[in-house]
Parts: structure tokens; sequence; C-alpha cells
């Protein structure tokens, strides 16, 4: 049993003894989510189409957390239940498997070693929670969103963690966060398995990711960040961010600052470590030694000014160093905290130059509560590769419609179509189709 896994149980035996208490059960609340997705990625000059993949399945996600018992201390659990069902899987995408998977993960479902797509597939965690003043700690299944690690939540279901992390907001203003994660269940896959980042091979994995920051609120407009992550053997990552909202005549300008500062960890820092597989994805010339080194810089600057019923952003990312950027990446379906993270593309790559505009409309003026729309385009150059400077882009359009009244209120439409080109990955077209409705049970 490892240390998390202990806790837990320690934990939990705790509770059982408090689980009566007054608050426990009165300030529980518990949902069911259901979310049918629609998935069709085409791709273009692929050998065999084994890149292409048409998925339809249903997705049930159960969600309870209980409430804190009482005294000084108080103690709670969450736990969530996750399943999906196939309901049509009519493209294969043949990916190898990784070294201690009994499935590798596709774009909805795990799939089998032929390349089809399994049946359906279920996944659960249980969170102990302690709670002393304005401070929580919790142990177990995580599902963190944090500049240093965020979960991702792309397909039929959520990605989850395992570890522990404690918040603190003793101090007005001050949100303070610290924990570790050891393992993941990625989006499309039931196996537990310990982390890495792109670029890594054969059994080069990390049980251990460390992280500790926070949000200081310094107006009521103006939000400072510092956040620190370190993936043991492979990178240690500063981040630093500043979020500002500026109300401009009738309208509001948003500015978000982002700054990475990345290197290497244990392993990734030598040369007998990286010949093992902990490495990371980027370009290096030749009778480089450093091949294979996490060395990365990587700032941006998005603005976005509102007004009624229209957004339009304008940003700018430049992604420096040798490496890739940096992020908890186990292949089946990661987040990074950029803002060139989008439907198809992250544009993270080593040298990467990225410019995007957004332009969003929701529709209530026009009588259409509920009806919004947005379309973003980013374009990338300057990725370094052995063949020179290459290029890429990609425009997304997004189309969400939730009921507002009637007995369906809060049923959810989203249509999402993704186009993306140039000579950095292969070519695609990508189409999502959402429903999605939650039950409240308590």
């Amino acid at each position: 049993m490892n240390k998390s896994n202990l806790a837990l149980a320690v934990a939990l035996a705790a509770l059982a003894t408090e689980a009566t208490a007054a608050g426990f059960i009165e300030d529980s609340k518990a949902s069911l989510g259901l979310r049918n997705f629609y998935y069709d990625l085409n791709t273009k000059n692929t050998a065999n189409n084994n890149g292409e993949a048409q998925e339809w399945g249903q997705g049930f996600i159960f969600n309870y957390s209980s409430g804190f018992t009482e005294g000084t201390v108080g103690f709670g659990i969450d736990a969530i239940g996750l399943l999906g069902v196939k309901l049509d899987a009519g493209g294969r995408n043949v990916t190898p498997a990784k070294a201690g998977q009994d499935r590798t993960p596709g774009q909805l479902f795990p799939l089998e070693s032929d390349g089809s797509a399994v049946d359906d597939y279920s996944k659960a965690g249980v969170t102990a929670k302690v709670r002393l003043s304005k401070t929580e700690a919790r142990i177990g299944t995580l599902l963190p969103k944090l500049p240093v690690v965020t979960f991702n939540d792309g397909r039929l279901l959520p990605q989850t963690f395992e570890g522990g992390q404690i918040t603190s907001n003793e101090i007005d203003g001050l949100t303070l966060t610290a924990g570790q994660l050891e393992s993941t269940k990625t989006r499309s896959s039931t196996d537990d398995i310990a982390l890495r980042i792109a670029g890594a091979s054969g059994d080069a994995d990390s049980n251990k990711f460390y992280f500790a920051g926070g949000d200081y609120k310094l107006t009521k407009d103006l939000t400072l960040q510092y956040y620190y992550g370190n993936l043991e053997d492979f990178y240690k990552q500063h981040f630093l961010g500043l979020v500002h909202n500026w109300a401009i005549g009738p309208g509001s300008l948003k500015t978000d600052l982002r700054y990475f500062d990345s290197n290497s960890d244990g392993k990734n820092g030598s040369a007998s470590g990286r010949a093992d597989g902990y490495r990371s994805a980027g370009y290096w010339r030749a009778g480089d030694s450093s091949t294979g080194e996490v060395d990365n810089q990587t700032w941006s600057a998005l603005f976005t000014y509102t007004l009624g019923s229209h957004f339009a952003s304008l940003g700018y990312q430049q992604v420096e160093g040798d490496s890739a950027f940096p992020f908890l990446n186990q292949g089946g379906g990661s987040s990074s905290y950029l803002i060139t993270d989008r439907q198809i593309g992250k544009f993270q790559n080593a040298g990467e130059r990225t410019w995007l505009a957004e332009y969003g409309y929701d529709f209530t003026k026009l009588g259409v509560p509920g009806l919004k729309a947005s379309v973003a385009y980013l374009k990338g150059d300057n990725v370094d590769s052995a063949n020179g400077d290459l290029k890429e882009w990609e425009r997304d359009f997004r189309l969400d419609y939730t009921l507002q009244d009637g007995p369906l209120k809060g049923l959810g439409v989203s249509w999402r179509n993704a186009t993306q080109r140039g000579n950095v990955t292969t070519d695609a077209d990508e189409n999502r189709l959402i429903l999605s409705y939650t039950l409240t049970l308590l």
C-alpha cells in the first residue's frame, strides 16, 4: 500500500466514528452529471487513416460531497464515480501500449489491442477531508486546477489524480495551496499510472509531483500569483501570474500575464538519466550534450475587452529555451495552463511564437438567452526543428446553448469545430457535439 492509500485508510477510519455528527449529513450534496459526447477526428495525409476516430458515448459522472462534522476539527468525505458507455465507435485509432497498461487510451474509450473501443469502462475515487479554521486538507482522488497542474476534462469523462492537498484561506485575500500527486487515471483510461512529460520513453516515470503556491488579491481588481511545481527526475517550474480588470467606459479590459521558468531535475539533468528515457520533447543541434534536458521559459499576455454582449481577445505567447514547455503529460490527454491550449493544439513547442485572436457574442439581447458563440484563430511560427523553422495555425468555432426554463432547464448543447494546419503536426479537422445535463440528488 502506498503512502497516500495508507493515509486515506487511516483518515476514513477516523471519519467513521464521526459520520453521524451534525453537519456531515445535513450539508451533504450529490449530483449525477449526464454527458452525451460525439467525437469525430479527420486527420490528413496519414497512412491507413490510423489517426482518425469517430466515437459516440454516454458518460455518467456521480459526485458526492459531505459536510464537515462539528467541532474545532471537522471531518468529511467526497466521492466520485465515472462510467462511460459506448454507443458507437466506427473509427479506430491504434496506439502503442505503454508498459504496464492493460489497454491504451483512445479518444473517448480505452482501446483493445486491435484498436477497437471497449463497450464500457468505469473508475471511481474517494477523498477524505479535514477542516481546521479556514484550512482544509484533502487526501485521495483530486481534480486540481492550478497553473502548474490542471486536470483534463475534454472528453467523455474527466482525468483524475491521486495524492494530497492543503488549501488555506487564513489571511484575507490570500489563498495558499500545497500538495503532492503520485499517479493519474487519464480521461479515456481506467489504468492508474505514474507521471511523466512529453518526450519521456520506456519506463521513465515519476510518482512524486510536488506543488505549492498562492493567489493574493491585492485589490478587488488585481490578483497576483506565484506557484512552484516539481516532477521528480524531470523538471522544476516557477510560475508568476497577474490578472487585472479595468473598467473602461461602458466596458472592461481584462489583462492576463503569465510567465513560466522550467529547468531540469534529477535524472533529466544527467546524460545517463536522459539515456534511460527521462527526456523532454524539443529540438537540439547535432552534438549537443544537453539533448532532452528541460530548459524552457514561456511567457504570454492576453487582453480581453468586454462590452455588453461582445468580447474580443488579443494575445501573444513566446516559448524560449531548447525544450518544449514541460507539464504533466502521460499521452492520454492532458491540459496545460497556457493561453494557447486549445481544442486541438497547444502551441508549446521549443522556440514557438504564437499570436491569437478571439471574438465571442452572447445572444441574450437578441432574444435568445442561453445562446453563445465564439471563434478563435491562433498562428504559431519559429518552431525549432532539423528542417528549419516550422509553422502551424488553428481555427476554433464554438456554439453553446443552455435551456433557461421548462422541465429540462439546464440542459446544455455544445458544438465545437476546429481545424489545424501546418508542418508541425498532422493536419486535422475535428468536431465535438456534446449534450450535458446535471441531476441534483441531494
